[in-house]
């Protein structure tokens, strides 16, 4: 038997240390919390996108009494992003969390596997690494790469494609 030990980088930074374009981004990604439809589990989520073009696209969580028709915060933006920009790349995606007591989240807040597969599926499809910023009031944790998030992940080549 050979083990494998995965490790994963992870940049953590402070708000202040970000750069200004990063600090826009998560500042677009914390607006959005407010945009949020959450009236069932209180948890507000914004994502902002940066494309290629300088363009930013955002979105927040929208959730439905139906549970399943409902759609996290990252996938309403990539969703978004494709549909307005289908040949962009997306160059960096911020998320941002709200709690029920409407204060931001005090550590990162990391996507669902869902979301993680949509990234991607959208990383992929632009062609380029996408980076990640997740916003927490203590820290923002920034990753190279959808890969980061989701390690050992599941793509086109897997299928053959």
């Amino acid at each position: 038997m050979k083990e494998h030990k995965i490790e994963i980088p992870i940049k953590v930074y402070t708000y202040e240390e970000l750069s200004l374009a990063d600090r826009t981004l998560v500042d677009k990604a914390k607006e959005m919390t407010y945009q949020s439809y959450a009236p069932y589990s209180h948890f507000s989520v914004g994502a902002a996108a940066l494309l290629d073009s300088g363009i930013i696209v955002t979105g927040s969580n929208q959730e439905n009494a139906a549970y399943p028709s409902g759609l996290c915060a990252e996938r309403t933006t990539l969703f978004y992003a494709h549909a307005q920009y289908p040949n962009a790349a997306i160059l960096a995606l911020a998320i941002a969390a709200r709690n029920e007591a409407g204060e931001f989240v005090k550590s990162p807040c990391a996507p669902c596997g869902a979301c993680r597969q949509v990234m991607l599926e959208s990383q992929s499809r632009g062609g380029i690494p996408m980076r990640i910023l997740l916003y927490g009031t203590d820290c923002i944790y920034e990753l190279a790469c959808v890969e980061d998030l989701l390690p050992l992940c599941f793509t086109a080549s897997d299928m053959g494609v």
